[in-house]
């Protein structure tokens, strides 16, 4: 039987919330890899993700913080992928959102898992690491899934004027970030969109010139050595491919310390340069968590690819032979693991 072509998509921060505490317990208890991470992080002082995963109640305050939240949801994430089908599917490239481009580093064999865990375990110390300010998220996209391109135009002058910077575009959303007093003025002027504005709360302003503080700490205590050349296609923040063999580990250093950080992380173009050339015949989704979903079927519909045009196709669609798989919901995650896991 033919394996299904699948991209492999990380997530980013924002997935581990209440409803996926205990989520490495449930899928990966006694994984060899999470014993590992433990051990990492208990030489380093910090206390296992196993605990933190393991507590009786989700604390906002702890559990989303950049120094927890990154660690477990790479973690998940990693586990995750180990746990795909090999038998029926072949992963033909690797993307990612945001600190998903950690993930993705090790899931294409850019970094041994323990390099990448040790890179989001210190990235998630080094994100809190900023000048002040923070991230909002605008809804660009209507009840269809469609953008107007005139009300886009009208958001994009508006962010210029107002002197925020965007921050992730996110299919049929835009992630802006900056100071205080540059959002405050932005949302006041801002056109009537289809969702109110909403303030990431605990966020910096990622994907920023803000962010240098976090580069430079990054780039003195993250070696070069850790990185090499990727098994498997990886499509990075910016939507350009990184293929086995073509790259250099001083290449992919300066961009995941550098422009990874600082600049625009466009997971738009690198969802649409993925599917544009690799043509997958699924998406997967790695856990925790399954909030990337709609931006993908955004980006689907934004392409209209195989007649997907709308949000309604889109869902006809994962109803009846789903193209995206999301292995942070339990009916698609059976479809995407062996059947004796």
């Amino acid at each position: 039987m033919a394996k299904e072509s699948a991209l492999v998509v990380c997530p980013g921060r924002g997935t581990y919330n209440a409803p996926e505490l205990g989520y490495l317990a449930r899928h990966h208890a006694g994984h060899h890899d999470l014993a590992q991470f433990d051990a990492i992080r208990v030489k380093a002082g910090k206390e296992p993700l196993t605990a933190l995963d393991g507590m009786a109640k989700f604390q906002p305050s702890l559990h989303t913080r950049g120094d927890v939240a990154a660690p477990l949801i790479h973690a998940a994430a990693w586990c995750d992928f180990t746990a795909i089908d090999r038998e029926r599917f072949e992963v033909v490239a690797v993307t990612g959102n945001s600190m998903g481009w950690y993930i993705a580093l090790a899931c294409a064999g850019a970094v041994t898992p323990d390099a990448g865990f040790r890179i989001a375990d210190a990235m998630g110390v080094n994100s809190q690491k900023h000048a002040r300010g923070g991230q909002m998220v605008l809804v660009l996209a209507g009840d269809d899934w469609r953008i107007d391109p005139a009300l886009a135009a009208q958001v994009e002058a508006a962010v210029k004027a107002a002197g925020a910077l965007p921050s992730i575009q996110l299919g049929g959303m835009l992630v802006v970030a900056g100071e205080a007093q540059a959002l405050a003025a932005l949302e006041a002027a801002l056109p009537p969109l289809p969702r109110p504005p909403l303030h990431l709360a605990g966020n910096g302003p990622f994907h920023t010139p803000l962010m240098g503080p976090s580069t430079r700490a990054a780039r003195s205590e993250l070696p070069q050595a850790w990185f090499g050349n990727p098994a498997l296609p990886l499509i990075d923040g910016r939507g350009a491919i990184v293929r086995p063999f073509t790259s250099t580990s001083a290449a992919l250093w300066d961009y995941t310390f550098g422009a990874q950080i600082l600049e625009t992380y466009d997971f738009t173009a690198a969802l649409t340069v993925a599917i544009r050339e690799f043509a997958p015949e699924r998406i997967v989704l790695l856990g925790p968590g399954e909030t990337l979903g709609g931006a993908i079927g955004q980006v689907l519909v934004g392409l209209r690819w195989e007649g997907i045009d709308s949000k309604a196709a889109f869902m006809a669609r994962q109803a009846g032979d789903p193209i995206l798989l999301a292995m942070g919901r339990a009916d698609q995650r059976a479809l995407t693991v062996p059947a004796t896991r």
